[in-house]
C-alpha cells in the first residue's frame, strides 16, 4: 500500500531498450558527487562513464585500488578511486573513512558491484558470500554515510536488486542459515541476497522519509557482462551461447539506475523498485516491513560482530 503523502514515480518515456545515454540526455550533474561500488567494470563503469560525462564528480570503487584507479582513469570527467572490497567489511570501513577524512561530500551512492551463481558454497567471516558481498557490505557502506547524505539537498541511493529477488527462500530471508551450511542453492542464495537488497532500500525509504535522502531498488534487466563468471560451466556455457539474443547490452543495463540517479522525475521519490525505468511491482516479499526491519537489526549484529565493535552502528532512525 502507497503511503500517505509517499510520492509515486511518474510514468516514464523510457522502456526496456533504452540506453543511459539516452535516459541522461538532459540532465546536469554540475556541482553532484556519486559513489559507484563495483565501477571497474560492467553496468557500473558504464553508469561512471554516462554520470561523468553530464559533470558529476565520481568516487569510483572497485576491490582494489588499482581496479578502481584503472577504471577512473578511462572516463573524461572527475573521478576519485577508492578501494572498496565489499566482502571484507574493514576494507568498506577503511573507504568510509578515506572519503570522511578527504572531505568529500557525496550526493549519491549506487550501490552496483555484486557476485552471482557460486556453483559451490564459499564462506568468509562465517557468513554465505552472496550475502555478504552483495548485501551486507552495502549495507555497512551506506550506513556510515548517510550522515555524508544528508547535507545534500538531493541525495539519492540506489540499490542494483534484480527479478531473481523471486527466487528467494520462501521465507525470504533464511536468517537461521546466512552461513549457507544448512543447505545451498547458487540461485537461491543470488536470490535472497538481491531480495535484502530490496528490502533494505525500502527499510532505508522508510527510516529517511522527511529527510533529503531517497532509496529506491532496481532491476537492470539480464545483462551481458562479467557477472556470470561464477555459474558452473554448464550455465555459463549456455548465458554465453542464448544470452546475446535476449539479453540487454551493458548500455541498455545501465540505464534504470542511472535514469533512478539522475532524472529530476525521481527527485523525492523513495521506496520503490523499478525496472525499465519504470516502477515495477516486486515480490511481496519486499513489502513485509517486519522483515525488512528484522533484516536490519541482523545486519548491524553482523557488522559489529565481524568488525568487533562495541559501539552503536550510526542508523537512520525508523518512522
Amino acid at each position: 500500500m502507497l503511503r500517505k503523502g509517499k510520492k509515486k514515480p511518474p510514468k516514464s518515456e523510457f522502456g526496456k531498450d533504452a540506453t543511459a545515454d539516452e535516459v541522461t540526455s538532459l540532465v546536469s550533474l554540475k556541482g553532484k558527487t556519486v559513489l559507484i561500488t563495483g565501477a571497474n567494470s560492467g553496468i557500473g563503469f558504464e553508469s561512471m562513464r554516462v554520470l561523468s560525462k553530464h559533470g558529476a564528480h565520481i568516487v569510483g570503487t572497485a576491490r582494489t585500488f588499482k581496479k578502481a584507479d584503472d577504471a577512473c582513469a578511462c572516463v573524461a570527467g572527475e573521478a576519485t578511486p577508492l578501494a572498496c572490497d565489499l566482502s571484507n567489511l574493514h576494507s568498506v570501513a577503511e573507504c568510509a573513512a578515506e572519503i570522511a577524512e578527504r572531505g568529500i561530500k557525496l550526493d549519491g551512492i549506487m550501490c552496483n558491484a555484486g557476485i552471482m551463481g557460486l556453483h559451490k558454497l564459499q564462506q568468509k567471516d562465517g557468513l554465505e558470500l552472496h550475502f555478504l558481498t552483495n548485501h551486507l557490505g552495502h549495507f555497512y557502506l551506506v550506513t556510515e554515510l548517510l550522515e555524508n547524505l544528508k547535507e545534500s539537498r538531493d541525495a539519492r541511493i540506489v540499490l542494483v536488486s534484480s527479478a531473481a529477488h523471486a527466487r528467494a527462500p520462501k521465507e525470504g530471508i533464511q536468517f537461521e542459515n546466512l552461513t549457507g551450511e544448512k543447505g545451498y542453492s547458487a540461485l537461491r542464495a543470488y536470490g535472497q541476497s538481491k531480495l535484502a537488497n530490496a528490502l533494505f532500500a525500502a527499510e532505508l525509504a522508510r527510516r529517511l522519509e522527511g529527510t533529503s535522502v531517497t532509496a529506491n531498488s532496481v532491476h537492470p534487466g539480464v545483462v551481458m557482462t562479467n557477472i556470470a563468471r561464477n555459474l558452473n560451466p554448464v550455465l555459463r556455457s549456455g548465458f554465453d551461447m542464448f544470452g546475446p539474443r535476449f539479453a540487454k547490452s551493458v548500455q541498455q543495463g545501465a540505464a534504470t539506475q542511472c535514469y533512478v540517479m539522475s532524472h529530476p522525475k525521481m527527485r523525492g521519490v523513495s521506496g520503490f523498485y523499478l525496472a525499465d525505468c519504470n516502477n515495477k511491482k516486486p515480490n511481496k516479499l519486499v513489502r513485509d516491513e517486519a522483515l525488512a526491519k528484522r533484516l536490519w537489526d541482523v545486519s548491524e549484529a553482523e557488522c559489529r560482530r565481524i568488525l568487533g565493535a562495541e559501539e552503536d552502528m550510526p542508523e537512520a532512525e525508523a518512522a
